[in-house]
């Protein structure tokens, strides 16, 4: 799968360096409300708007995963929680040892079933 991947990318880095290369002439691009003219190769025109577009949907795309990112915290902190409470009521309600099991039981003491009926 690895192999794969990569070479996806070789592939779409190849296509991206032949594509700069055969697009170098030059295009102004113009900023409307100003008076601004910059003088690019056709290629860095396209890839930077490109570069620009990725950019704003990663930014959307991680602003959108941040209630999900905090509703997991949230959760996690319970689940440890839950645990902690779970660990404690193992420990305060643990069987008797084994060992415990074997002694034999005083004499006068009470049946070993009234005791656990308490």
């Amino acid at each position: 799968m690895r192999l794969i991947g990569s070479l996806l990318t070789l592939l779409l880095l190849l296509v991206l360096v032949l594509f700069a290369i055969s697009n170098t002439e030059p295009v102004s691009l113009r900023f409307w409300p100003f008076d601004l003219v910059w003088q690019v190769p056709l290629a860095g025109a396209v890839l930077g708007a490109a570069a620009l577009a990725f950019l704003l949907g990663a930014l959307l795309a991680w602003g959108a995963s941040l209630a999900y990112r905090r509703r997991a915290r949230r959760m996690q902190r319970a689940a440890q929680l839950l645990e902690a409470e779970l660990a404690e009521m193992r420990a305060r309600y643990e069987p008797p040892p084994p060992e415990a099991a074997l002694v034999p039981p005083r004499p006068g003491a009470p049946p070993r079933a009234a005791l656990l009926a308490r």
